[in-house]
């Protein structure tokens, strides 16, 4: 298959490269080409703007930073939609907002394409092991043609229905791991100050009723001082306010959510850490640096 993809940061090149190795026909584009050296070394061709993925092939991926930069790489002067041929299917893999999905889904119609949004869990371990969980609104024609192509990234791949629910589905992920990213950070600090021995307190709660994905994955890493982002803190903010934002869309109040949210903000936009992965929020408690 002739594949264009957007986006070759932690993620998006691991991606890809499944793409690659599966014998694919990969086009790639990143505003720094150095993070897409890899891919071309191992055979992908460059293209200098997405207007010119579009045109060259079938089936585009996107997986960017925020929705203003996937408001850039769709709607752009040189991006997608300028290029898209009838009959093509794209695929946004970035954390965005449902609105910004439906935006998507609606113009590729109009040039006779599918749209899905496609957002993701599993971090950068689940992109290198093929093992992510793939979240897929949108066009359920198109998540059928692409569902080989879904089978190399992740180990669960569901579909929830129209443009958006994909994201929807994402905001109800980022507001468990709210959950489990605090949860996890302030355990560890608690377990500090009472002197016990940090590794056998991970063990111990990993085979309990405590056991988590984040605790399993980022604990590790925070004892071995290892901040590097397998999901940016600032992306995960991002997707924080989007929840919230949707939230109150519906009428909901969502008091832990906030609470997260004001944690991550202290960790970016004060302590500037947000190219941190999400376990540096540990850094922000002064109890944890003693």
């Amino acid at each position: 298959m002739n594949i264009g993809f957007i986006g070759t940061g932690v993620m998006g090149a691991a991606i890809a490269e499944h793409f690659i190795d599966a014998g694919h026909d990969l086009t790639v584009y990143n505003r720094t080409r150095q993070k897409a050296q890899k891919l071309i070394d191992k055979g992908a061709k460059w293209a200098v703007t997405p207007k010119i993925i579009a045109d060259r092939t079938d089936v585009i991926f996107t997986m960017v930073g925020f929705p203003k930069d996937v408001e850039s790489v769709y709607f752009g002067a040189n991006g997608i939609f300028a290029g898209l041929k009838p009959g093509s299917i794209v695929v946004d893999m970035t954390t965005s907002t449902p609105s910004l999905a439906i935006k998507i889904n609606k113009e590729a119609h109009t040039h006779n394409s599918l749209a899905l949004d496609a957002p993701v869990s599993g971090g950068d371990i689940g992109a290198q092991k093929g093992a992510l969980t793939v979240m897929l609104g949108g066009d359920e024609s198109a998540y059928q043609q692409l569902s080989d192509l879904f089978d190399l990234i992740g180990k669960r791949v569901n579909y929830f229905g129209a443009a958006g629910s994909g994201q929807h589905t994402k905001m109800a992920n980022q507001i468990m791991i709210a959950g489990t990213m605090t949860g996890l950070t302030e355990m560890l600090v608690y377990a500090k100050n009472a002197k016990l021995p940090l590794d056998q307190v991970l063990a111990t709660l990993s085979s309990g009723g405590a056991d988590n994905w984040s605790m399993e994955n980022y604990v590790p890493r925070i004892l071995a001082q290892d901040y590097t982002p397998g999901f940016f803190a600032k992306h995960f903010l991002k997707d924080l306010r989007i929840a919230l934002d949707e939230a109150d869309k519906m009428g909901l109040d969502l008091p832990s959510t906030k609470l997260a949210k004001q944690l991550y903000e202290t960790m970016v936009e004060q302590a500037n850490l947000g190219d941190d992965g999400t376990q540096g929020l540990i850094k922000t408690y002064e109890k944890w640096k003693d």
